[in-house]
């Protein structure tokens, strides 16, 4: 004599997964942000006579920390952190990088410049280890501040031309997300345009190839 196996344990269980499937107990996540580094309008090409270097703009080194997507921020004292929900579109150093070889694109004194990431000839490499880019809060308020340690190398003969520190500070019109955003741009167009003099006026040195 064969005994049927009853559904109902089959059909509480599935009850107790339609239930717990409609009550959820997790909240909704909150929505991802990304942001573009924001650039001023496109000024005119210099007009000087154009350098025949060609410069290579390798990516910043950087700390773990700022080596991602995510917007630093100090709060107070050592404390570092990030803006919740907002994300930079690319690595904040690679968008650094970008910004720097638009501002030579830009200039046009110095036609051949690129990256790492591209197999072309250059008689000048742009090295750099990237300090600091983030927000800081300066007696309540929030600033932006880049701090690029640079140098200059003779692809050559791997000499170093001339090392800098360059450090940009920008007072945010506000604390939102957006504000400290548009201080970031304007710190990078600001930083990029000292950069590109700097660079130039030690390419200027070098014979002409």
């Amino acid at each position: 004599m064969s005994l049927r196996r009853s559904p109902l344990p089959r059909l509480a269980l599935f009850g107790l997964f339609a239930v717990l499937s409609a009550c959820s107990i997790l909240p909704d996540s909150e929505p991802l942000r990304i942001f573009l580094l924001p650039t001023a309008t496109t000024p005119q090409r210099a007009s000087e006579p154009t350098l025949q270097h060609a410069l290579r703009i390798n990516t910043p080194q950087a700390s773990r920390i700022l080596s991602g997507q995510r917007i630093a921020v100090v709060p107070q004292g050592n404390q570092i952190s990030a803006y919740q929900g907002a994300r930079w579109s690319d690595a904040a150093p690679v968008l650094l990088r970008d910004r720097l070889i638009e501002a030579f694109q830009r200039d046009g004194r110095m036609p051949s410049v690129s990256n790492e990431d591209v197999n072309l000839y250059a008689d000048i490499s742009l090295h750099s280890d990237l300090r600091a880019f983030q927000s800081e809060y300066v007696d309540g308020e929030p600033q932006v501040l880049i701090r690029l340690d640079a140098r200059l190398v003779n692809r050559q003969n791997q000499h170093t031309l001339a090392s800098r520190r360059f450090e940009v500070r920008q007072a945010s019109a506000d604390p939102s997300v957006e504000s400290v955003v548009e201080a970031f741009g304007q710190a990078s167009d600001t930083l990029s345009q000292e950069v590109l003099e700097w660079t130039l006026s030690h390419a200027k040195q070098m014979p002409q190839g």
